[in-house]
């Protein structure tokens, strides 16, 4: 009995540990500065933001669901057939716009990451979330600048997307969607980031 409620509770502890794994994917924690990345530093992000982590894939199945309820492209069925076909253009669609953003903050020498706000309180932290998703630090690390790469990359993913998506398709309407859908998950995004850590606390103090 004490070793089943001990596996248990390092079950519990792990499951709380998710902020800093594949949910969140990478971030600056809250207190430590972000420092200018290195070229190799940049391609280990790109590789975790798309495509070597869990949490990539697992974004991408929760929007192509969305799609599935909203029977968006209809020309798609609505069972799993249609999913997978939901899926795989939200996935091209995402590495698309994830490699072309990289390049642009690459080139610009922009930060890619999160940074958790050093501030407390909800509206604060929550108007950092939002802010951070259309502000980022240029290379100085404490200069902000407009985040031209990323939503660049969104608009160019969403232009490409016309390759596969049914048609008759309108490519600038595409990329124009592609640019507001990054406007409203990646504020979400940013949030639970920001907030996951004091969710986590609520579960119980890592150990």
């Amino acid at each position: 009995a004490q070793a089943t409620k001990e596996m248990g509770k390092q079950a519990l502890i792990k499951a709380r540990d998710w902020e800093s794994g594949w949910l969140t994917g990478v971030y600056v924690p809250a207190g430590r500065r972000p420092v200018p990345l290195t070229s190799q530093q940049r391609r280990e992000i790109y590789l975790e933001q798309t495509l070597t982590t869990p949490g990539a894939y697992m974004k991408r199945m929760f929007a192509a669901g969305i799609d599935q309820v909203r029977g968006s492209p209809p020309q798609w069925d609505d069972g799993w057939g249609g999913y997978a076909e939901r899926f795989a253009s939200r996935e091209g669609q995402f590495v698309a716009a994830n490699s072309l953003a990289a390049l642009g903050d690459a080139k610009l020498k922009y930060e890619p990451r999160y940074d958790q706000c050093t501030c407390s309180g909800l509206w604060p932290r929550t108007r950092h979330a939002i802010m951070r998703n259309f502000l980022t630090y240029n290379e100085s690390e404490h200069e902000l600048r407009p985040q031209w790469a990323l939503y660049g990359g969104a608009f160019g993913g969403g232009l490409i997307s016309t390759a596969w998506k049914p048609q008759p398709r309108n490519a600038f309407a595409e990329g124009g969607r592609a640019m507001l859908g990054q406007a409203g998950y990646g504020a979400l995004l940013n949030f639970f980031i920001e907030f996951a850590g004091d969710i986590n606390h609520k579960l119980g103090e890592r150990k």
